[in-house]
């Protein structure tokens, strides 16, 4: 009879062990698909960012530099996103990631704070439909990487809460890391207004 009762034991907690893994799992896929989705957009606004150089190149020929620092950042940030892609959460990863993107950020900046001083540039048709699609995509990345810490917040939550921790620190799943933004410029959506002068 008391073989029954451990055997009995035994097998529940395998059936608790069990669907706690397998909880964990859907919440590890959850924040992995969300990456997803901001990944999606990055790579839309990495193709993006060459086609604006080159049009701002016609006009800004003695702004090289802060070209070529735009372009810079964009490489250093498509490289990032690539590493964390391969594994969303990782905290180095997602450092690299978040480093990077605000670098891009800044240089992004200072080419549209920079372009304000070049009238034709303002008005070039198709400047102005790439400041469209930006802005429409830096929208859509800010949505993504909402619903993508959501995702990771539930995630952690579960594997942090006891008895899950348990199940959690034995099958390896490790905390995942949110995509916060540090430093208050990158809290701004880059500002690409190209109003046209009357003048």
């Amino acid at each position: 009879m008391g073989m029954l009762i451990l055997i009995g034991v035994i097998v529940l907690l395998a059936v608790f062990a069990v669907g706690v893994y397998n909880k964990l799992v859907a919440q590890r896929n959850r924040y992995k698909n969300a990456f997803a989705q901001i990944d999606v957009q990055l790579k839309r606004r990495y193709d993006l960012i060459p086609n604006l150089v080159e049009i701002a190149k016609g006009y800004m020929k003695h702004e090289r530099e802060t070209l070529e620092a735009v372009i810079a950042a964009r490489n250093q940030a498509v490289s990032a996103e690539q590493a964390a892609s391969r594994n969303p959460g990782d905290p180095q990863a997602m450092g690299a990631l978040m480093g990077a993107e605000g670098a891009l950020t800044g240089a992004l900046g200072r080419l549209f704070a920079l372009s304000e001083a070049y009238p034709d540039l303002k008005a070039n048709q198709n400047m102005l439909s790439l400041q469209e699609e930006l802005t429409s995509t830096e929208n859509k990345v800010a949505f993504a990487r909402q619903a993508y810490n959501d995702s990771v917040m539930q995630y952690n939550t579960r594997r942090e809460s006891f008895p899950d921790l348990i199940v959690a620190n034995m099958a390896g799943f490790n905390e995942a890391m949110l995509w916060e933004i540090e430093a208050p410029e990158e809290r701004q959506a880059v500002k690409v207004s190209f109003t046209r002068d009357n003048n």
